[in-house]
C-alpha cells in the first residue's frame, strides 16, 4: 500500500502540530472520499425525496444517522486504528505520520472490499500507469477516486430500487384523483399520508437502515 508517511517529514512536535491541523483541515473531504458516509446519506437523501416529505427529516438528521452508521459499520477499523495509532500518539510511542500510514492502510482495507476492479483499471489508465499486480501497491489517488465513483454507483441503484415503490403510490393516487375528476388537487398531497402511512407499517427506517449496513462488504 501506498505510504503516507511521506506527507509529513520527521519534525519537531510543535511543527507536527501544525501539519496536524493542516490535515485535519481536509478531515471532511476524507470522510466523503474514503468511508461509507457517501453511499449512506445519498440514499437517506433520496429516500427523503421518494417520500415527498420536503425537510423532514432535516438533513442535520440525515447527516448525523449517516456519520452514526459510518462508525457502526466501520467498526472493527476505528478500533483498530485507536489501538494502533491514536492510543501510541498520545502516549509519544510512534510519531504523526506512522500514526497517519496506520490509520490509511485501516481505511484502504474496507475500501479494497468494496471498489469495482474495473474502477480502478480506468483510473490507472487515465493516469498512464500499470495496474499494480498487488494489492498492496494500489496507490493512494487512484483507490480513493475508484472508490468514490463505486459509492456513487450504488448509492444511486439503491435509490432507484427505493423510488420505485412511491413511484407507484404516486401513479395509483394520480389515476384515482383523475378518475374521480379531481385535477385541480395535487396527487402529492394526497400521496403523501398513503406514503408515510405505508413506510411506518412496513417498518421502513429498519429496513433501509439494515439494507445500508449490510451492502457493504
Amino acid at each position: 500500500m501506498e505510504s503516507l508517511t511521506n506527507l509529513l517529514p520527521d519534525l519537531e512536535p510543535s511543527l507536527q502540530i501544525v501539519g496536524l491541523l493542516f490535515l485535519l483541515s481536509f478531515l471532511p473531504v476524507m470522510v466523503v472520499t474514503m468511508t461509507p458516509f457517501l453511499r449512506i446519506v445519498l440514499v437517506l437523501s433520496l429516500l427523503r425525496q421518494a417520500l415527498g416529505t420536503q425537510n423532514a427529516p432535516p438533513t442535520l438528521v440525515l447527516v448525523a444517522l449517516s456519520l452514526i452508521l459510518t462508525g457502526y459499520i466501520l467498526g472493527p477499523e476505528i478500533t483498530q486504528i485507536n489501538t494502533k495509532a491514536l492510543v501510541p500518539l498520545a502516549n509519544n510511542e510512534i510519531k504523526l505520520p506512522k500514526a497517519l500510514d496506520i490509520t490509511y492502510k485501516e481505511l484502504s482495507g474496507h475500501m479494497l472490499r468494496n471498489v469495482d476492479v474495473k474502477d480502478l483499471k480506468f483510473f490507472y489508465t487515465l493516469s498512464r500507469e500499470p495496474f499494480p499486480a498487488n494489492v498492496d501497491d494500489v496507490s493512494a489517488r487512484e483507490l480513493g477516486t475508484a472508490y468514490l465513483l463505486g459509492e456513487l454507483r450504488r448509492a444511486f441503484q439503491i435509490g432507484f430500487l427505493v423510488f420505485i415503490p412511491f413511484l407507484v403510490i404516486d401513479l395509483i393516487v394520480a389515476n384515482i384523483l383523475l378518475a374521480l375528476g379531481m385535477i385541480m388537487l395535487s396527487p402529492t398531497i394526497v400521496s403523501l399520508p398513503f406514503k408515510i402511512m405505508i413506510f411506518v407499517a412496513i417498518d421502513g427506517w429498519d429496513l433501509i437502515v439494515k439494507g445500508l449496513a449490510q451492502s457493504f462488504n
